[in-house]
């Protein structure tokens, strides 16, 4: 018998079946990027959770963000615990996501790695695969990446807590205007990031001309995964962003050079970074400098 809730906040007790299930998902998926502690990952908070209970134990867990992306859509993260897959909580909770959001909304789900069983669920629901976002990664230790080349009257230097954040904000949204979420980051979620332990303010570069912010490459180094990477801390292009109007002289290519010799540099063995799938340019840019595919997520659509 699958007993399903929604709930708005999560207590204690339940966040610590949630992280559970997502650490038991980790093991067998690899991902989502959880810890054994501390606050669930950024994309499960806010908005709504669902919770499908099986036999006194959480067999299946989704996260409905209603405040939606870019476009207005509804966004849900779908996961279901490995001992109780093939059995149904998938295809109930997807049913449960679409009676929420109602026959006017718009709803787009997260796959972590491209399943079959997310693929069959998704076509008996109406759903079509409608975004790739792929996992690129690099041995750091083996690419000869050179010194990076910046335009002319261009300077490179770090990022400056308090003083930096409007304006890596600005350049954000315009770089990513076409980008259902990373468009969409204010001052404060940037300024929320700056005392978690991952963030360096000496990995995040900013190029300017005349004093003037023009791109900037946030990297970011994730802690060792027993069940990834070989166990090994990894580095992350997280985030490279440059203004249109200075797009096409090859400021992204240096700043992306930048920062992945600055992770070479704190002895990281690995690198990956986040692309769309159908971002052709972007993605030969990063097989030149030596990524190959690692994995893929899957949003599915109405």
């Amino acid at each position: 018998m699958l007993n399903v809730a929604w709930v708005r906040e999560l207590d204690e007790p339940t966040t610590g079946e949630v992280r559970g299930l997502l650490l038991a998902a980790r093991e067998v998926d690899g991902r989502p990027e959880v810890g054994q502690d501390g606050p669930l990952p950024g994309e499960f908070s806010g908005g709504l959770h669902l919770l499908a209970h099986a036999d006194g134990e959480l067999a299946g867990y989704a996260h409905l963000d209603t405040g939606g992306d870019a476009f207005g859509n509804q966004v849900a993260e779908l996961i279901v615990h490995p001992g109780h897959r093939r059995r149904g909580v998938g295809t109930r909770l997807v049913a449960e996501l679409l009676e929420k959001v109602g026959a006017q909304g718009k709803l787009r789900v997260w796959a972590h790695g491209d399943h079959p069983a997310a693929a069959r669920i998704a076509e008996h629901q109406g759903f079509a695969r409608a975004r790739e976002l792929l996992v690129l990664h690099v041995e750091a230790a083996d690419a000869d990446w050179p010194e990076p080349v910046l335009p002319e009257g261009v300077s490179l230097r770090t990022f400056v807590p308090g003083q930096d954040e409007q304006a890596v904000v600005d350049v954000n949204a315009r770089a990513f205007d076409w980008h259902p979420e990373q468009g969409q980051l204010t001052v404060a979620e940037l300024a929320d990031t700056e005392p978690a332990d991952w963030f360096d303010a000496a990995g995040f570069f900013l190029a300017e001309r005349d004093g003037r912010l023009l791109g900037f490459h946030w990297t970011k180094i994730h802690p060792a995964d027993p069940g990834q990477f070989r166990g090994e801390p990894v580095g992350e292009v997280y985030v490279v962003g440059v203004d249109p109007a200075a797009q096409g002289g090859g400021l992204g290519k240096a700043l992306t050079l930048a920062g992945l010799r600055y992770l070479r540099d704190q002895g990281l063995g690995q690198v990956i970074l986040y692309v769309e799938g159908d971002n052709a340019p972007a993605i030969a840019v990063y097989t030149k400098l030596g990524f190959t595919r690692y994995a893929v997520d899957v949003q599915y659509a109405q």
